[in-house]
């Protein structure tokens, strides 16, 4: 046996060390062993390259009116069909594609900036301040959020027309009442990740050596609440993307002549009948979103939970 010892391989220091980990490298091997995730992330990069490129590689212009070839259905010209006026719907789709995931990143953007502020400052100082923002947050939540969008949109969207245009002013709207009625459920999650880890030893530890308030929330607190927060956004993509189908649904989003997926399918609702491609296709890509967004949602939930037992 000492013969056999002496006689093995000597490994070089550093070979015997186990390789460094960090959450995030941990959460992504976890992360990529959920199946229903990888698939969200696997449908949902084809959607967003499609809708990024696709119009660069589909030629066909979304306003292109062709009253030849008005409600034709699926053809190798035109693989979604046509509208009543001839537009070409995988064109209207593919564009509209951009507009729908911009006003779902940019509404949770704020909910989520927003929503870590104030759970931030409430949980971390406590006290009065904390008093004011929950009962601020409780009212919020209290507030029926589709009749306010409904009233907000209703208001405001022929000032912002003339200020920004028809285009501009209803996507500041739509993504900045989104975003402020939103933003609660992210604030409570934060406050309660700060009140439990503002009290571990590494933070009291900071405190000792003179670290800032603003040090300790950005540099060792914010950054272990981050998890939490990033499942919340997964999942607010996905309803601010429905909000924003179902305003449009409703008439009161996008003008006609933008082609987001919502005014598509509003389009579409006098068609069902005759023309039934017309609203099966935006409809489906909707759903595969959300639902890849929100399959995301769960595999980051997993990944990131410290008290799984598979390791």
């Amino acid at each position: 046996m000492a013969t056999t010892t002496a006689n093995a391989p000597r490994l070089a220091e550093g070979e015997w060390r186990r390789p460094a980990r960090s959450l995030w490298s941990d959460a992504w091997h976890h992360f990529r062993r959920h199946r229903l995730a990888m698939a969200g992330v696997v449908v949902l990069g084809i959607i967003v390259v499609a809708t990024l490129f696709g119009p660069l590689l589909w030629t066909v212009p979304y306003q292109k009116l062709d009253y030849s070839a008005a409600l034709v259905g699926p053809s190798p010209a035109h693989p979604f069909g046509t509208t009543d006026l001839g537009h070409d719907l995988f064109a209207r789709i593919l564009w509209g594609g951009r507009i729908s995931l911009a006003v779902g990143l940019t509404a949770v953007l704020i909910a989520i900036s927003l929503g870590t502020l104030v759970g931030a400052l409430s949980g971390f100082f406590g006290g009065t301040l904390d008093d004011l923002l929950m009962r601020l947050t409780d009212m919020f939540l209290s507030l029926p959020q589709l009749p306010l969008l409904l009233l907000t949109i209703y208001l405001f969207r022929d000032m912002l027309r003339e200020l920004v245009g028809p285009e501009l002013g209803i996507f500041i709207l739509i993504v900045t009442v989104v975003g402020a009625l939103t933003w609660m459920p992210t604030a409570r999650l934060v406050r309660a990740s700060f009140l439990s880890i503002k009290r571990k030893e590494f933070v009291e530890a900071a405190r000792t050596v003179g670290a800032t308030d603003r040090r300790i929330i950005v540099r060792h607190i914010l950054p272990n609440v981050m998890s939490p927060v990033l499942v919340s956004a997964t999942i607010g993509v996905g309803a601010a993307i429905i909000t924003e189908s179902a305003l449009s649904f409703l008439g009161l989003g996008f003008p006609s002549d933008v082609p987001s997926w919502g005014r598509v399918l509003y389009d579409a609702q006098n068609f069902m009948e005759i023309a039934p491609h017309w609203a099966i296709f935006p409809g489906m890509f909707i759903f595969l979103t959300v639902l890849s967004i929100n399959y995301m949602g769960d595999g980051l939930r997993d990944a990131l939970d410290p008290r799984r037992t598979q390791r």
